[in-house]
């Protein structure tokens, strides 16, 4: 099924994706959810004015963001949201509620980046870009790289249509764009090896374990800020990917390192950033 120009074809739309546990809400012109009603308004009802986490507000509008978004038929075809059908320009839905982790990748250089570092999986073209859909629900973030967010528990996505390809399950290297650097959990020392192994790299070939060392180079140069979870987001990008075949080697480390210490990272921050990623990962 695809995204309706028709204004009046939303909610036929809306009716099926809820029939197939793809939780939805009308969205307005702009991509944005419809306000809290007069009802709600100025946080009354106690939900949050931001509509990023739903309060114990009973409104029976679809007048708080993501949180709006159902699978009830009945909701959905309510008079309660008949106006804001009648006024959506689009059909947004949950992905997390639905299963689902959206990567919203928004521009050309991103999609090159996907192509390269991410497996591959259900895609959905949008205005400026694509939707790479995975199963499994995370945390969402915006902004994890450039051009790049992530949208599935508490956020919501546009109706695009169903996509083409196969829909994979979701990897730890789209989970880990999200992930903050936790405090020390080991000792830190001085240098750390790459996982023992030097065993040839199972995923793809030798080529994709280069082109990852070189994008997470390349992350790591191009960050403007925070560049500490950066660097720590790079390793953990890595590692979550060749960290169990072997395939790293100390010269792979050390490239790494060598990217960070560019950006003003110690060699000891640099050290406890990997050491990090390994524990997180159970390595």
């Amino acid at each position: 099924m695809t995204q309706p120009t028709n204004r009046g074809e939303h909610l036929p739309t809306a009716l099926s994706l809820a029939a197939s546990g793809v939780p939805v809400l009308p969205l307005r012109a702009g991509k944005v959810p419809f306000g809290n009603c007069r009802h709600c308004a100025d946080n009354a009802c106690g939900g949050r004015p931001n509509m990023k986490t739903p309060g114990p507000c009973t409104c029976p509008k679809p007048c708080h963001g993501w949180a709006a978004a159902t699978t009830d038929p009945d909701v959905i075809s309510s008079p309660a949201w008949a106006h804001a059908w009648r006024e959506a320009a689009s059909v947004g839905y949950h992905p997390g509620g639905a299963g689902l982790t959206v990567v919203d990748l928004d521009n050309a250089d991103a999609i090159a980046w996907a192509r390269m570092a991410l497996p591959a999986t259900r895609t959905v073209a949008t205005t400026r870009g694509e939707h790479w859909l995975y199963r499994g629900a995370m945390q969402s973030a915006n902004a994890v790289r450039p051009g790049v967010d992530v949208k599935s528990t508490m956020a919501y996505a546009r109706w695009l249509g169903p996509g083409t390809g196969t829909l994979t399950a979701l990897p730890d290297v789209v989970r880990a764009l999200v992930v903050r650097e936790p405090a020390a959990v080991r000792p830190a020392a001085v240098t750390v090896p790459a996982p023992a192994g030097g065993g040839k790299c199972p995923h793809r070939s030798p080529v994709f374990l280069e082109r990852g060392i070189a994008m997470a180079e390349q992350r790591i140069a191009e960050a403007a800020s925070g560049v500490h979870n950066t660097v720590f987001g790079a390793f953990l990008a890595v590692l979550s990917t060749h960290g169990r075949c072997g395939c790293l080697t100390e010269a792979h480390t050390a490239r790494l390192f060598t990217a960070a210490q560019a950006k003003g990272e110690s060699p000891r921050h640099c050290a406890d950033a990997w050491a990090n990623a390994l524990s997180r990962l159970g390595l």
